[in-house]
């Protein structure tokens, strides 16, 4: 009997040798398997719990424990992964995570709840709601706005959504709304490491060290004297330098080195927000803050603003975004976190519309349509035949005239690329009127497709081949740089050594500090002389047009020159010149023919821009198109020159980005 037992006993470690052989090859082969996101999903089946207290809600999904205030609706805390809280306790609980406005009577305001409802409550999901309901007949000192603030989590997701409800109803008092966001500051112990981009990217100094800094000529801009981190020590912060177009704008945040912890803010969608696809919003920044920016008139200036008239009604959701944590066991590869935050961004992508938000004011994937066709590019100057409108932006906005949605703010923009041959398709489209608009990469003007375009739940359309004709009287003699609505082909200097941020050195250079004042440095004696055939755009041109520093102290006038040989001249024809700008800032650019001292200019733009894209550090901002005649009597055969005088001196800051100039000759 002893011996059957020592046999038996013998078999079981002899399996049990066996597994742990292969477990512990599996485990060497893939070491890093869980390592990325590691227990992201620990419990999978564990139910959402919802506590409510009275002064707080907790939701908890075994992975990510959230509280909110009640009723404010403020986030107050986010536990995971052994940290008790990522957001920052050296704030009050209404200014860690919050939604706020900037608007026109009282600036910031900060949206606190004032009643509190749970929407949805089951195993898999909760959704609560924080709401705030302006009342004409109170005292209310805020914007004569009702918000309603939504979070919801999810069965085994390492993270949260949230979105909000804005509304307006009739007879309300007029108001302006000039930004509205969702903001999050983080533990200034744990968190230094910022991700915006692949390129844009690094260890960030602190508050503190930016109070200690230096600040510059523009405020934002503070220049890094004694930070705890030496390495830093004499470069310039600025959270403009870390702004980001809305088509790139999908994922941003921090990583934890010290607890291998990620905090990202992802945006799956642009439909709720403005101007199309190169607005520039704010992202993550110095705090450490990270924010979710919906609405603002950064680089596109008061055009950015909502101006709601006195008793005019609006409804706008904004989101839902996901705010995601993640996090690695092996603390020397937190920097991986990156790559998997960018991971999850393509999931959520992928899962817009999402399924579980409930509201009413938020249409699933089949109660919205889409639009699919195909647009082409008829230039009679370069193809008798049209060609395709390769990558072009092609979206559905308001209606409004050609370019109007870049001016768009209170309604929701569908937005997408087509590929090569010009096909497109706008997917996930809430139902509504709107026109089609589009603009291609490299070629001029803007493309509205004539028919309104309504959409219903569940309509799928299909255009017809769409035929875009951009503005042209005749054929190009000269042209300077590539419409492509930025001036980041043109020359961008180097930053000045004392104003770097090291980053930004070989991607985004037009993004480093002070580069309007390189202008005067490369240009000490005369402006700027480009000479058609001879110069190259990408070297000679600057890609700002800015002042000069005079000796009084104040500011002195530009005036660029466009050299060029006309063999012959038809007097008797008039000559197109289109200039198109990528931004402008408190600016009047004035052109003039072969005369700089002419009394009468041939174009004037006359003040436009408040973008302040130039101190910003932007490529580009609105765009803005001119168009002149030009009598061929004022031309010469032979050798002429176009001045650009821009004529507005107040200040560094004031300017024009240049997009595209061009001059036709008369028709054929």
């Amino acid at each position: 009997m002893e011996m059957v037992w020592t046999r038996q006993w013998a078999i079981f470690f002899g399996l049990l040798i066996i597994i742990l052989f292969f477990c512990s090859r599996s485990i060497a082969e893939n070491p890093d398997r869980n390592n990325l996101g590691e227990d992201r999903y620990d419990e999978p089946n564990h139910e959402v719990q919802l506590h409510v207290h009275d002064h707080q809600v907790v939701m908890d999904n075994g992975i990510v424990q959230l509280t909110l205030a009640k009723p404010e609706g403020s986030v107050t805390r986010i536990k995971y992964k052994g940290v008790d809280n990522l957001l920052s306790n050296r704030y009050g609980e209404n200014s860690r995570g919050y939604w706020d406005c900037v608007w026109q009577n009282n600036g910031q305001w900060v949206f606190l709840g004032t009643s509190f409802e749970v929407i949805n409550h089951n195993k898999s999901q909760v959704e609560v709601s924080f709401k705030r309901t302006w009342d004409p007949s109170s005292d209310d000192s805020g914007p004569p706005l009702s918000v309603d603030k939504r979070f919801i989590m999810l069965n085994g997701s390492s993270g949260f959504y949230a979105y909000a409800i804005y509304e307006r109803l009739e007879g309300w008092n007029g108001t302006s709304l000039w930004q509205t966001r969702l903001a999050f500051k983080l533990r200034e112990d744990l968190f230094h490491y910022m991700a915006i981009s692949d390129t844009r990217q690094r260890v960030m100094p602190t508050a503190d060290d930016r109070r200690r800094g230096e600040v510059l000529s523009f405020r934002e801009a503070v220049l890094l004297k004694n930070p705890d981190n030496p390495d830093l020590k004499g470069e310039v912060d600025d959270k403009y330098q870390y702004a980001c177009d809305s088509k790139d704008n999908k994922v941003h945040g921090w990583i934890s080195q010290k607890s291998g912890v990620g905090f990202w803010l992802i945006t799956p969608s642009d439909e709720f927000r403005i101007s199309g696809p190169l607005k520039q919003e704010l992202t993550s920044h110095v705090g450490p803050v990270s924010l979710s920016t919906f609405t603002s008139s950064h680089y596109v200036g008061k055009s950015g603003e909502e101006i709601f008239q006195d008793g005019e009604a609006w409804k706008k959701v904004f989101g839902p975004i996901f705010i995601y944590v993640n996090s690695v066991s092996d603390k020397k590869k937190a920097l991986s976190l990156w790559g998997d935050a960018k991971q999850q961004m393509l999931k959520e992508v992928e899962s817009w519309p999402y399924s579980f938000p409930h509201s009413r004011d938020f249409p699933k994937s089949h109660e919205r349509g889409s639009v699919t066709g195909r647009l082409l590019v008829l230039d009679r100057y370069i193809n008798q035949e049209p060609t395709p409108a390769s990558l072009a932006y092609v979206g559905l906005s308001v209606p409004g005239e050609a370019g109007s949605w870049q001016d768009e703010k209170k309604g929701y923009q569908f937005w997408t690329q087509a590929d090569e041959d010009g096909h497109f398709f706008i997917k996930a489209v809430r139902p509504g009127t709107y026109n089609l608009f589009a603009w291609v990469p490299g070629v001029i003007g803007d493309y509205k497709y004539d028919a309104i375009i309504t959409i219903k739940p569940g309509r799928k359309i299909k255009l017809r081949q769409l035929v875009f004709e951009p503005p042209r009287d005749g054929p190009t003699l000269w042209e300077i740089g590539i419409p492509d609505r930025t001036a980041a082909e043109f020359f961008i200097p180097d930053a000045d050594p004392k104003f770097v941020n090291k980053i930004l050195v070989k991607h985004d250079k037009f993004r480093q500090y002070g580069l309007w004042n390189r202008y005067e440095e490369i240009y000490p004696d005369q402006d700027l002389v480009y000479t058609v055939g001879e110069s190259d755009y990408r070297k000679d041109w600057f890609f700002a047009h800015v002042n000069r520093h005079g000796t009084d102290g104040k500011f002195r006038r530009t005036t660029w020159q466009i050299v060029f040989d006309l063999p012959v001249v038809e007097m008797a024809a008039n000559y197109k010149f289109r200039l198109v700008l990528a931004g402008a800032n408190f600016a009047e650019l004035q052109v003039r023919l072969n005369d700089p001292n002419g009394r009468e200019a041939i174009l004037s733009t006359h003040l436009i821009g408040r973008e302040n894209v130039i101190a910003r550090h932007g490529s580009h901002g609105r765009l803005w198109s001119f168009t002149a005649n030009m009598p061929g009597y004022l031309f010469v055969k032979g050798r002429n020159t176009i001045y650009l005088t821009q004529t507005r001196t107040s200040n560094s800051f004031q300017g024009v980005l240049y997009d595209y100039i061009r001059l036709e000759g008369p028709p054929q």
